[in-house]
This record gives C-alpha cells, sequence and structure tokens, in this order.
C-alpha cells in the first residue's frame, strides 16, 4: 500500500494515483510502513498535523504532527535526533495518563520529523463556549477539578504544558472527560534547536509574562495559563485582544469583566492564579486544589470575646450631635459558615419602555439569574445576578427636576453582585427578626401599612443593619446594603434615561403621588400607601419597584455631592455632611421627580417613618 506524503499538499490521494495531482510528485510508501496520511487539519509555524490511519492497529485513526525542520548539516542533524526523542519519549510517558493522547509511535522520515498520536473523539472547551455561551462558575469549578489533578501529574515528571487554552482541552463525546491535548513538544523542540532563550513558547494571551519576556517556563506559568482559560470561558472576552489592548496590565483588573457574581473562594484561587508577578502565583497545582476543595472555612473569635459585633467594625469615625457615623459594615463576630451558593434558577419577566407621555411602546421577554436564600419556613428571599459594568451616575445638566447634588455627572465601574429582587417584605422581616440577636432588639412588625407582601416599613438604617448582620449570621454570607453606586447602577439596569422605563413614568408603572408628572407624562392615582412587591414591571435587570413605593436606605454616608466619590462602586463612608444616611428610588408619598434613578436624599440612620424600607445586597 503506497500513501502520498509530499508535506506542500493539502490534498492528499489513495494509493490507486502514481503522482500527486496537484504537485506531480510521485506517491512515496506508508509513513514508517505503517500510517496512512487521510488529510491536513492544521498548519502552523512549527509544522503541520494530520488525520491518518494506523495500519497495524485496524486501520484506527489518529493524528500525525509532522514538526519544522530546515536547519541542514551533519551536527544539526544529529542534534535535532537527539533533541525530538527526549521530547518524543517524555511525551510517551505522558501519554500513560488517561487524559492526555496516547503516542503511538515517533519516528523520522527523510528531514522530517513524526509524532503519532491517539485521537481525541470530542470538541474543544472553546467550541464549547461558542456553542453554549459563558460557563457557570459549577463548570468552571468542574474544569478545574479535572484539569488541576492533570497539572499536578505532568509537573511531577518535570514536565511543562507550555500551551494551555480552551482550544487545548477536548472534552471526549465518549464520556465528557476532559483531555489535555497539543502539549508545546514542537514549540520546544524548535527552540531548543534555534538555542535561542527567548524564544516565545505558548501563545499571546494565554502565556505568562516570564514566558513572553524570556521564554521560561515553570508550572506557575502552566497555572496563570489555566487562569486565564477560566477567565476565557467566565466571560467570553478573548485574552489575545485584551493583550493586544492593554498588554498584561488587563490582569489586575480582570473581574471588572465578569458578567454575573462568582463565590469569594472562586474570585480567590482565580486571582490567584491571575498574577503577573510569579512570587504572587500558586506555584503548584496541588497548592490550587487544596483551596479549591477546602472545607468552608468557620471564622471563630477569641474565646474571651463576646458573641457581638466586633467592637472595631462598629468604632465610630465621626460624633455628629449625638449620633455616631460608623464606617463599617457590621461584622459578625459569631462563628460564620462561608458556603456555596445555593443553585442558580433561571427566571423570565417582561421589560418595558415607554415614550415621553408614558406609553409602553416596546415590551420585550428577558431572563436573569438568581438563587433564592431559604429563611426558613418556607419563606425565600430571592437574589437575583447583576452583571458588573460601567455606567454615567448622577445626572447630565438637561435633565429635568435635576438636584445640584446629583453633580459632577461621572463614570463609575461596578463589580457583579447580587441584589433582592424585591425590597424587604415583611414576611422575610419577620422571618429574620427571630433570628439570634447581633447588636439590638428588631420588632417583629413594625410596618404601617400592613401585609406579609408588602415592604416592610418603619425600619431605620441601623435595623436594616442588623438585619444585614442577622441574616450573614445565618448564612454564611456577607449581606449587606447596596453602596449608593450599586443602588443607582442596578436601577437603570443600562439605561440613561430619568427612569429605568425611558424618558418618564406614570403610575401605571410604579407607586408615588399620580397627580404630579414629570415631564409629558400623564397624571394618574395617588395610592397614599405602600403596595405589594413586584406589582409592577421589572427593569431591564429583572429588579421590582426600583421607582417609588418605598425609599430604599444605602450603606453610603450623605455627601452633598459627587466630588471626591468612589469610581468603583464601593460605598463612600467617610461622614461629611452631618450623621446622614443615603436614601434612595423615592417612596408612595414622593412626586415622581424625586423617583427618577438620579434623585438622592438622605435621613437620620436612628429614626424611623412609614415611607423607607431597603433591599439587601451580597456578592
Amino acid at each position: 500500500m503506497l500513501c502520498y506524503v509530499n508535506s506542500d499538499c493539502e490534498n492528499p490521494h489513495p494509493d490507486t494515483y502514481k503522482h500527486g495531482q496537484q504537485s506531480g510528485l510521485p506517491i512515496v510508501p506508508l509513513l514508517s510502513d505503517r500510517f496512512k496520511i487521510l488529510n491536513l487539519l492544521e498548519r502552523g509555524g512549527f509544522g503541520k498535523i494530520y488525520l491518518a490511519e494506523d495500519t497495524h492497529n485496524h486501520y484506527q485513526r489518529c493524528i500525525i504532527k509532522q514538526l519544522a525542520y530546515q536547519w541542514p548539516g551533519t551536527w544539526a542533524n544529529k542534534r535535532a535526533e537527539k533533541l525530538f526523542a527526549q521530547e518524543a519519549q517524555q511525551l510517551q510517558r505522558l501519554g500513560q495518563h488517561p487524559q492526555i493522547p496516547a503516542l503511538y509511535a515517533y519516528f523520522t522520515e527523510g528531514t522530517n520529523f513524526y509524532l503519532a498520536q491517539e485521537l481525541i473523539e470530542g470538541h474543544t472547551l472553546l467550541k464549547e463556549l461558542q456553542q453554549n455561551g459563558v460557563f457557570s462558575e459549577d463548570q468552571i469549578r468542574k474544569v478545574l477539578l479535572k484539569i488541576l489533578p492533570v497539572l499536578r501529574d505532568i509537573h511531577g515528571q518535570g514536565v511543562i504544558h507550555r500551551d494551555l487554552k480552551p482550544e487545548n482541552i477536548m472534552r471526549k463525546y465518549e464520556d465528557g472527560t476532559l483531555a489535555l491535548i497539543d502539549f508545546g513538544v514542537s514549540r520546544q523542540f524548535t527552540a531548543s534547536m534555534l538555542t535561542k532563550t527567548g524564544t516565545i513558547l505558548g501563545s499571546h494571551g494565554y502565556a505568562a509574562l516570564e514566558q513572553i519576556q524570556a521564554g521560561k517556563s515553570c508550572p506557575a506559568s502552566d497555572l496563570f495559563s489555566l487562569g486565564v482559560s477560566c477567565f476565557q470561558l467566565l466571560t467570553n472576552k478573548a485574552p489575545y485582544t485584551l493583550f493586544l489592548q492593554y498588554g498584561y496590565s488587563w490582569i489586575s483588573q480582570w473581574k471588572q469583566y465578569l458578567q454575573t457574581p462568582i463565590s469569594q473562594r472562586l474570585r480567590t484561587v482565580l486571582g490567584k492564579l491571575l498574577q503577573n508577578d510569579l512570587k504572587l502565583r500558586y506555584s503548584s497545582a496541588a497548592s490550587v486544589l487544596t483551596e479549591l476543595q477546602a472545607q468552608p472555612r468557620i471564622h471563630l473569635p477569641d474565646s474571651s470575646a463576646p458573641n457581638r459585633l466586633s467592637e472595631v467594625s462598629l468604632a465610630p469615625t465621626k460624633l455628629v450631635g449625638s449620633h455616631l457615623c460608623y464606617q463599617s459594615v457590621l461584622r459578625v463576630s459569631k462563628p460564620v459558615l462561608t458556603p456555596q451558593y445555593p443553585l442558580f434558577h433561571t427566571f423570565e419577566f417582561e421589560a418595558i419602555t415607554v415614550n415621553n407621555k408614558g406609553e409602553v411602546i416596546q415590551r420585550q421577554q428577558q431572563v436573569a439569574q438568581g438563587f433564592y436564600e431559604n429563611l426558613g419556613d418556607g419563606i425565600h428571599l430571592e437574589m437575583v445576578a447583576i452583571p458588573g459594568g460601567r455606567f454615567m451616575m448622577g445626572s447630565p445638566s438637561q435633565e429635568l427636576g435635576r438636584d445640584a447634588n446629583e453633580d459632577p455627572y461621572h463614570a463609575v465601574e461596578v463589580a457583579p453582585f447580587f441584589m433582592g429582587k424585591f425590597v424587604v417584605t415583611q414576611l422575610q422581616w419577620r422571618a429574620v427578626s427571630f433570628l439570634p440577636k447581633v447588636s439590638h432588639d428588631l420588632h417583629y412588625n413594625p410596618s404601617k401599612f400592613k401585609g406579609p407582601n408588602h415592604p416592610v416599613e418603619q425600619v431605620s438604617w441601623l435595623d436594616a443593619m442588623e438585619f444585614c448582620a442577622r441574616l450573614s449570621q445565618k448564612t454564611g454570607r456577607d449581606y449587606r446594603l447596596p453602596s449608593e453606586a450599586e443602588w443607582e447602577y442596578a436601577c437603570r439596569a443600562g439605561t440613561a434615561t430619568p427612569f429605568a422605563y425611558g424618558p418618564t413614568i406614570t403610575s401605571e408603572q410604579a407607586n408615588y403621588q399620580g397627580q404630579f408628572t414629570y415631564g409629558d407624562g400623564s397624571k394618574g392615582l395617588y395610592r397614599q400607601s405602600t403596595t405589594r412587591v413586584g406589582q409592577f414591571h421589572a427593569n431591564g435587570f429583572g429588579l421590582y419597584d426600583m421607582h417609588g413605593n418605598v425609599y430604599e436606605w444605602c450603606l453610603d454616608c450623605w455627601h452633598k455631592n459627587y466630588d471626591g466619590a468612589p469610581t468603583d462602586g464601593s460605598p463612600w463612608l467617610t461622614p461629611k455632611d452631618g450623621d446622614l444616611r443615603v436614601l434612595r428610588g423615592g417612596s408612595w408619598y414622593n412626586k415622581p421627580r424625586q423617583c427618577r434613578a438620579a434623585n438622592r436624599s438622605h435621613y437620620i440612620p436612628h429614626n424611623r417613618i412609614n415611607d423607607i424600607g431597603f433591599r439587601v445586597v451580597v456578592w
């Protein structure tokens, strides 16, 4: 049996042909008297990859890699043969691992070097990303738990992959197992022949800084590439494009590209994988596995310390009149478990767009993700995933009804987080009020306008903080009030209009003093009380009642404008303009102007009134 193996022909022919039809060159025997070339799969700077059949093994299909070699001379030939044999033997040892393609043979033909490897029937994770969209946290965790043991094993043999990326991780059709393919053998072989220490071994965007700058690789280099791969699978952002735009500077900002929140544990693991500084990165795959598989940590206080809020966390930063303005979020000193998030669920909702008269001109069916926090007795708190992003906070100078405290109009970057789908209801409040006290007592039924699914009101900022502290103590998650920037970002949901729905609002879209209008909007109902949550349309993120019903407490201290405000979405906790806390969203008692996305208000943190409630957030 004969086979045409001219390396310049991309269309090999069966053995009935005497000459190649494109080049006219003669057909030669099977490669190594064994492998029949079927077609060319890939051509690159380091050689070619063919699909072939192994005639010694029932014509089983396999992969043939032809390594580029263009160094004439006896000495160069001998050096090349020696290096090739060393690399191939190493690959042969690795091929005994069930998640690495087996090496069937390695040989030379003329001046060419060949590797014959197992054909993995499956698709790459890159293909999976392109077909199915971004990976969930659970999928990323499974990828890490499948690939890290492989890296641990190969690194233990002194081998570095050198080119780890989603394109080189395959999921087998047979059982879904992940396999690591395309080790940088050809690159290492070529670089060794060139004897250039600066030869790049890896792919731009995925390769660690030490690979690009000095051509040097170590186990931590593979771990960096694994971190970049997980980042790409989570965000669908191409690392090569980011590399071209920003070099390595984007690495320190990787979290801003996340579309949905991830747990603190995964953020920690990815953050330590994605370190440009080799000394700050994980040094071994085993250490990553240890942290990833560790049982949830329990934070225990000093045994002599009382089971109450940390005195440091509650230290006042300023005394104004007779009231204290606390700088830190309440932190629980009792043992706190940090579990994984409950299973995500997807929900559908209808978002609307209105014209300048408040008439609905567009309806869109949308979906969002979230999870249910179990409060006990069949009561749940529904949390919605808010994607990270950049927005303009405040209001432009031409916006009708704006206040000076909305200046300056400025850009803010917000990281992903979860936010309550609704303001906290009276039923949810009651459930948490019966949980163990952290700082002070909570009245189980404080609201004026009664109804289990109506917002809880007549709760102070300190009451809301106590609610968050008790909920955090129960769940092990750091629940808190939103920062003012997070609140406005979530309210706008990607819009830049005065309201999430458009340029105006009507009482059919929110609960406020409907006899007053905004812009060209129409008059409507003034209900003079709260309404049950979720009665009106959601905004584009799937959040309800962001305009009207009850004002919502934010974490921030009050400032009379945005001069010096944080631009990273964090709360502004430095007190300046009195002992006041921020309120957002307007209420049933307010005019529509006060329900705008940009509108700001404030109140004394220990006072309670029947048009103020709150919703919670968590990372």
